[in-house]
């Protein structure tokens, strides 16, 4: 996967740039009346456990450990994805947003064209003990090449197939499948009774980009050409998102109502027996809040056209991950580094990622015994070995909006029993190249 320069500002991006003066960052309050001792921060989290409620159970006492370690009080609000990034760039323009808050790192150089966060230069990385304690492939989805990075890696990701062992059982299968013609075949065993082979989130635009993406890296397109320009309508692009959507419109694997599915709707499908496999990153946690044991499922890398993972067309997943920023002008910069400090220690990296079943982007933490379990085992070594960055654009995010919806819209089509053909995925594909700003 080529990395990219951002060759301009997209409109979206520089109409919010010109507004950024405006955001206070946060409504933290001194109880000596000092800005220069701040009391308060507001902090947007991510959902990245099973349920918004679950991830207030597990940070509150991490925040609360924090205010008796500092005098910071944090105030807490977990945004669901769904909402997050439209709730990011209303608050680069409203000036009413948090002190510090968690992005998907995909996000990071179209916020980074904002010029809302805080660039973590040297002397920030100083701050919170030094670039070099991060891994080098997290620091790479910060922002953009060649300036300094919007944000610090907080969990690292990366995408595998979790598959339900007494389904495969049932269906006479040995082992998961490692080849996507494996795949079809298997998915045909087990797509039977009501139940089905594979899951999808037809109505999940990350999801959608993050699959299609990984696909299009098999099939040697980038979506992007080398000045970062938007390239949908390629060969490589066409056959991976038709290879994606067949799953449901030719190769029937996939159920027909999964084209609605929106975020954790597959998971739960899955937890419940209706599903056998999924793909989707650090799902064993949510497979056991929905009562799942260990033993019930397995995890294995995604599956490649031929051969097993690697670089180059045998990727098998984006490097995916979630990154802390801080809004530059918060009242509360020092203590805002101070919590993105914090939540980047060793012993905070070993629990979060522990508990959500992420991968530390921190090199001491991930040497905790915690992260040789056969499913995180498979995360780490997928993004030491075959995971891709997504284009590092300042219009990330509207390709996502915009081929993401192209799917989705694709999806709906297979499920109505509409033909999918290679001029209806390029047409779809090049209606949304017409859809990103002009450079």
């Amino acid at each position: 996967m080529r990395r990219f320069r951002a060759a301009c500002m997209t409109a979206t991006v520089t109409a919010l740039a010109t507004v950024v003066a405006g955001c206070g960052g946060g409504t933290s309050t001194s109880g000596d009346g000092g800005a220069d001792k701040p009391k308060e921060l507001v902090y947007w989290a991510s959902n990245q456990g099973p349920s918004i409620e679950a991830d207030k159970k597990i940070l509150t006492p991490r925040l609360k450990k924090f205010e008796q370690e500092t005098g910071i009080k944090v105030k807490l609000e977990v945004v669901p994805w769904s909402d997050l990034l439209n709730r990011i760039l209303a608050a680069t323009t409203s000036g009413q947003g948090p002190d510090v808050l968690n992005i998907g790192n995909t996000w990071s150089s179209s916020l980074q064209a904002t010029g809302a966060l805080l660039p973590w230069d040297d002397k920030n990385f100083d701050k919170i003990g030094g670039r070099d304690r991060f891994v080098d492939s997290a620091v790479g989805s910060t922002g953009a090449e060649g300036q300094d990075p919007a944000a610090v890696p907080l969990y690292s990701l990366a995408y595998a197939l979790y598959y339900n062992k007494a389904m495969f059982e049932e269906a006479g299968i040995d082992k998961p499948p490692a080849t996507w013609d494996e795949m079809v075949t298997v998915g045909k065993k087990l797509s039977k009774d009501g139940k089905w082979a594979l899951g999808a989130e037809g109505s999940n635009l990350s999801n959608n980009i993050h699959q299609v993406f990984v696909l299009g890296q098999q099939h040697g397109a980038d979506f992007f050409d080398a000045e970062g320009k938007p390239d949908f309508t390629s060969d490589g692009a066409v056959a991976a998102v038709k290879q994606y959507v067949d799953f449901m419109a030719k190769d029937k694997i996939t159920a027909p109502g999964n084209a609605e599915y929106a975020q954790n709707q597959s998971l739960q499908d899955f937890a419940k027996g209706k599903t056998a496999m999924v793909l989707w990153q650090a799902a064993a946690s949510t497979f056991k809040s929905h009562g799942m044991a260990d033993d019930d499922f397995g995890v294995a890398p995604v599956p490649v056209a031929s051969g097993t993972p690697g670089t180059g067309e045998q990727v098998n997943s984006m490097v995916a991950g979630i990154n802390i920023a801080v809004f530059k002008n918060s009242k509360n910069l020092d203590g805002a580094t101070k919590f993105v400090e914090f939540m980047t220690s060793d012993t905070e990296q070993v629990h979060l990622n522990k508990t959500y079943g992420s991968i530390p982007p921190v090199k001491a933490a991930q040497q905790d015994k915690a992260f040789d379990r056969p499913d995180t085992a498979v995360l780490r070594d997928t993004l030491l070995e075959s995971a891709a960055p997504l284009p590092q654009v300042p219009n990330e995010s509207q390709f996502e909006t915009a081929v993401g919806t192209a799917v989705k819209e694709l999806f709906a089509d297979a499920a109505a029993g509409r033909a999918i053909t290679d001029e209806a995925v390029k047409t779809r594909l090049a209606k949304a190249e017409q859809q990103m700003p002009k450079q």
